[in-house]
């Protein structure tokens, strides 16, 4: 079965409680199956803003050096691409 994965970031912007500018970006990892991995081929490239549908799946591997590690993906049940940020 085909398979594309990706990493996407989100950034939300915010005032602190003293009244300073501040942003958080965080890094995740999306993975489609199938079909969605054409449309993931198809439609997106690095850039572009998308939304995403999917549901959180958690799972764990060992690495090379023996030492386990845990990973959280979204697999992708939908996706829209959107022309521009929101």
């Amino acid at each position: 079965n085909k398979v594309a994965r990706f990493s996407m970031a989100t950034k939300e912007e915010y005032t602190t409680r003293s009244g300073e500018k501040a942003s958080d970006t965080q890094w995740h990892f999306i993975v489609g199956w199938g079909k969605m991995a054409d449309r993931i081929e198809k439609d997106l490239q690095k850039g572009t803003f998308v939304s995403i549908e999917g549901r959180l799946v958690s799972r764990s591997y060992t690495d090379k050096n023996g030492q386990k590690k845990y990973v959280t993906e979204i697999v992708a049940n939908d996706l829209i691409v959107n022309q521009k940020a929101a």
